[in-house]
């Protein structure tokens, strides 16, 4: 029976994890990967103390604080179940099952899916979710990235500098985003922007050869050697149950970072606290370790 379990190491749940071990409790963190959305992230110029770094270089620094306290952590393993039981929580992975007095949520998002014709057909195959991870792949190439907001523009950005042309399919009348790195995309000359459009279909015979869009009652069809879908996050939350989430699967918490269920916290973008930032994660993780130490003071 451990003081605490966190389960994410992303910035939120990293940042707990530090704040937690120097408060003296005994943890354990549990995630899928280490870094969550960071170490997809390209050029970050807006996290304190730093003026320019990427995402893998400050998911490094991530880690290598972590690791510097020697926190346990259990990577690659995936959380199936949480739930609050007599002495504390019960956590259950594809591994094995764990026990504590307190748990904080700090699962993060992941990539939101298109939904049209040809998408699990072509994933992998011209079609991917992570504009860092692939985008060198497409040197030189003809591409479409689908959103308008801050993810689509990161990802165009990453791109101009690899790809020979980049379309931009935007559902709304006008992108959003960062406006400074908005601005960068909308000067390239390699960019064409189509507001107020969706994708109907992508298409191809082994690897993506093209996408179908709808502008209002007009279509269009692009040949393109890729296709990055950037259209927004969705929780991992489904793996808990009893606690009260909003309609986008958001975990709703409160100014303490409390869940409904007492002993239960969460932090970072898995919650519905506003504005999903590198910098904003790991302020709620913060916050969060600091409440489930008071919470385990009072208990005792």
């Amino acid at each position: 029976m451990r003081d605490l379990i966190i389960i994410g190491a992303g910035p939120a749940g990293i940042t707990a994890g530090i704040y937690a071990i120097r408060q003296g409790l005994d943890l354990l963190v549990i995630s899928k990967d280490i870094g969550g959305q960071t170490v997809w992230s390209g050029d970050i110029e807006n996290y304190t103390g730093y003026q320019f770094i990427s995402g893998p270089e400050l998911t490094g620094k991530f880690e290598e604080h972590m690791r510097k306290y020697g926190i346990e952590l259990k990577n690659e393993e995936e959380v199936t179940k949480l739930e609050k039981t007599g002495g504390g929580v019960t956590i259950e992975t594809v591994e094995g099952q764990y026990e504590s007095r307190t748990a904080i949520i700090a699962s993060g998002k992941r990539s939101k899916e298109l939904n049209v014709p040809g998408e699990k057909e072509f994933k992998n195959r011209g079609l991917t979710y992570c504009a860092t991870c692939d985008g060198p792949l497409f040197a030189k190439k003809d591409v479409a990235i689908i959103g308008g907001g801050n993810s689509a523009m990161d990802a165009a950005l990453k791109l101009i500098k690899i790809a020979n042309r980049i379309y931009i399919i935007n559902n709304t009348p006008a992108l959003g985003g960062d406006a400074i790195i908005r601005q960068k995309v909308i000067e390239s000359d390699k960019v064409s922007t189509f507001n107020s459009s969706r994708v109907a279909s992508v298409f191809g015979d082994k690897l993506v050869s093209g996408i179908k869009i709808v502008s209002g009652k007009n279509e269009k069809t692009f040949s393109v050697q890729g296709v990055f879908v950037e259209i927004g996050l969705v929780p991992n939350s489904g793996f808990i149950k009893g606690v009260d989430k909003n309609e986008d699967g958001e975990i709703k918490v409160n100014k303490r970072n409390e869940t409904n269920i007492p002993g239960i916290f969460a932090a970072g973008d898995v919650t519905d606290v506003p504005e999903k930032q590198i910098i904003v994660a790991t302020g709620e993780g913060a916050k969060a370790a600091l409440q489930a130490f008071k919470y385990l003071a009072q208990q005792k």
